[in-house]
């Protein structure tokens, strides 16, 4: 626990001066900081004079590296608990670990005012080892990331997380007119062009939740997976936001990237042999999803198109609420994977028309499974 009068700080300038080379914000919470990183360092032998700023992510987390006497580092999440709830993360890092997963230990939490350290998983993503030149030079990274996953979704068991329910699909796909469409493109839909997305997003939700069940991690993608660092697997990441929902979400996170595109052949190729693997291991038990990859592929794009119209919405919100620009340069991706899915179903065509008159695009034709 934190004292802000502990004599730690004033009795030795060593501690005081790690947390100064780390930009704070607020001059209280970085007296915070100092006084639990004061206490933690005595316990698990840190080094406090080697802190610095490991990462940061799209929310108001951040993460410092600290090495320790040991010689192995540390990472410390700082999470303003008025912004950020760490409970979660802590919850599911404990299920990851029980389910034989290679994600962060955690060693400490200071859960009144948002400061843990944790294992540290190294800083090698598996999108900084990605070739996005030659697919094929990847596929074995992507089997490793469908084993984790796979080995996750056996886990699964009712109750435990937040249900991905039809309030929750709706509430994300909600992003896309609130931000992308109406605070970005300056659209606000009414009438005729309101009905057609509220029938299509109806759609979408329906064939979502007919899916069966598993834990979903809901960023499952290169960014958020760590390249082997003293352990054989792969690390997984940004798993705070776990529910249990559709089994496609993960398979088509993976596939359809966030900040990476993959051609169609390849696409397959990894998701075949996810089903596959997912097959033999019983997680295909449902309707005729055992016996034809086609019903199982339909499904996940059915899957994906939600996720794209939610991301949409999440980076158009990042730039013009959050200041983050960098993020909608990559909404145009996902534009791409909206229109893709849309023109492959005959009653996305409505929403397919109308996104490419907001859009200022041309129909698209031609593509691998042609209309179903």
């Amino acid at each position: 626990m934190s004292h802000p009068s502990s004599p730690l700080i004033s009795s030795s300038p060593a501690l005081t001066a790690p947390v100064e080379a780390v930009p704070w914000a607020d001059p209280t919470r970085q007296g915070l900081f100092t006084t639990w990183m004061s206490s933690v360092a005595k316990l698990h032998g840190l080094l406090p004079e080697t802190l610095r700023i490991a990462s940061a992510d799209a929310s108001f987390r951040r993460y410092l590296r600290v090495d320790s006497v040991l010689g192995v580092s540390r990472i410390v999440m700082d999470a303003p608990p008025d912004k950020e709830n760490s409970e979660p993360f802590v919850r599911i890092a404990a299920l990851m670990k029980a389910a034989g997963l290679h994600a962060p230990e955690v060693l400490d939490w200071q859960q009144a005012h948002g400061f843990m350290l944790l294992s540290d998983l190294g800083d090698a993503t598996m999108m900084s080892a990605i070739d996005p030149e030659r697919p094929q030079a990847n596929h074995g990274l992507y089997m490793q990331s469908v084993d984790a996953l796979v080995q996750w979704q056996l886990a699964s068991r009712p109750g435990v997380l937040p249900p991905y329910d039809t309030a929750l699909l709706n509430r994300e796909l909600s992003l896309f007119p609130d931000w992308y469409l109406a605070q970005h493109r300056g659209v606000q839909l009414q009438g005729e062009q309101r009905e057609v997305f509220d029938k299509a997003f109806g759609l979408i939700v329906q064939r979502n939740l007919a899916a069966p069940s598993v834990y979903v991690h809901r960023d499952f993608m290169p960014r958020n997976l760590m390249m082997p660092f003293q352990n054989e697997q792969l690390g997984v990441l940004d798993f705070q936001d776990a529910v249990y929902g559709p089994i496609t979400y993960d398979i088509a996170s993976l596939m359809r990237d966030a900040f990476l595109t993959w051609d169609e052949d390849f696409v397959l190729d990894i998701t075949i042999r996810y089903w596959e693997k997912a097959r033999k291991a019983g997680l295909m038990d449902f309707e005729d999803w055992h016996s034809d990859f086609g019903a199982f592929y339909r499904a996940v794009e059915w899957m994906g198109l939600q996720r794209h119209f939610k991301v949409a919405g999440i980076f158009a919100r990042l730039t013009l609420r959050d200041g983050k620009p960098k993020y909608l340069a990559d909404a145009p991706r996902f534009i791409h994977y909206i229109r893709t899915t849309c023109d492959r179903y005959r009653e996305l065509g409505p929403l397919l028309k109308l996104i490419d008159e907001i859009e200022g695009t041309t129909p698209q034709v031609g593509f691998a499974y042609g209309r179903m």
